[in-house]
């Protein structure tokens, strides 16, 4: 081979080889863009991968993060106005604890028209053996008024969510949305419900113009009332419904305040909603008597006028989800607008 040749053949040897070189080295970096692009735009975050890869999430509650299944399969819920909320929107747990003797009466059928199993509890107990054998995968309630203690060990037994509300519909309800992605279906029950309190609210104004109405509870050793603006309950009466209270104790924030029988007559409502206090392991039969054999009770305007209803404590304590916040408030009109 002449020198010209064999000098052209290695010239074109080592083009070859810088060609190859280059196409290896742009492949290799089209694959790393690649892979970095579809990790920076496509990618989950961190709690997303988790859930993809154990089927659960981070949520926070009352005591700070909890991870839960992302789709619980063994839920048990210890606050009967919560399960009533989840299955408005679609979510049915697989029990629910209740007491029965506070329960508001329409629930337990309606638990059991759902497939909802109920576990009869103490009223204010928590029997750690018997949760336990019940294998809950996922345990809800309500936060607010949870010592830490109990939640501690309540989260020894299955992932525990103590929300951070307590009972009222538009403070847990939104909060339950958000934990089981049901923020849609929650937002319609709420504007249904603010659809039919609005209505109330305008025929009970109607009616009473400024009348006054008070919530009085006898219960075994005494006697309480409502505060106006005590939260929970009073939110439901005094907001929602727009009654007014006896201007002596307008400015209460106490969800229930003792008082002595003397002071009825600075109160002096118009109308009383007499809740029999129903607590387990206690008689309120002495306090009622006592109560409507005094002097101060028959010398009041709503008592001279027949306007004293009874009110059952379920009423007003468990029957307050979408279902019985309606018929609660049916009652309360019913018995204010003539």
């Amino acid at each position: 081979m002449s020198r010209r040749f064999k000098g052209l053949a290695i010239l074109m040897l080592v083009v070859c080889m810088m060609l190859a070189a280059c196409s290896n080295g742009t492949g290799k970096e089209n694959a790393a863009a690649e892979t970095a692009g579809a990790t920076t735009e496509g990618a989950a975050s961190p709690t997303d991968e988790a859930e993809d890869a154990n089927g659960t999430k981070v949520v926070q509650d009352q005591f700070g993060e909890v991870t839960i299944p992302a789709h619980p399969q063994n839920l048990i819920v210890f606050d009967s106005i919560y399960a009533e909320y989840l299955i408005e929107m679609g979510v049915t747990p697989q029990m629910v604890l209740l007491t029965p003797e506070v329960e508001a009466e329409y629930r337990p059928a309606y638990f059991k028209e759902h497939g909802v199993q109920v576990i009869e509890v103490e009223q204010y107990q928590y029997n750690y053996e018997q949760l336990l054998a019940l294998s809950p995968d996922m345990i809800l309630t309500a936060g607010e008024g949870m010592e830490q203690g109990v939640y501690d060990e309540l989260s020894k037994i299955a992932p525990t969510v103590a929300l951070d509300a307590n009972s009222e519909m538009k403070r847990a309800m939104p909060k339950l949305a958000v934990l089981f992605d049901k923020t849609e279906e929650s937002a319609k029950i709420l504007a249904e419900f603010d659809k039919k309190a609005s209505q109330a609210k305008e025929k009970i104004a109607a009616a009473l113009g400024d009348k006054t109405v008070l919530v009085l509870r006898v219960e075994h050793n005494r006697y309480r009332f409502m505060g106006p603006k005590g939260g929970s309950s009073s939110v439901f009466f005094y907001d929602i419904l727009g009654l007014n209270s006896p201007e002596a104790i307008k400015d209460s924030t106490d969800w229930f305040s003792q008082f002595s029988l003397e002071f009825l007559p600075e109160m002096n409502p118009d109308y009383i909603f007499l809740e029999d206090r129903t607590l387990v392991g206690y008689d309120t039969k002495k306090s009622m008597e006592d109560l409507k054999a005094s002097q101060v009770w028959s010398n009041l305007e709503a008592v001279k006028n027949d306007h004293v209803f009874p009110l059952k404590t379920s009423q007003f304590v468990s029957g307050v989800g979408p279902i019985g916040s309606v018929k609660l408030m049916d009652y309360v009109v019913e018995k204010l607008v003539p």
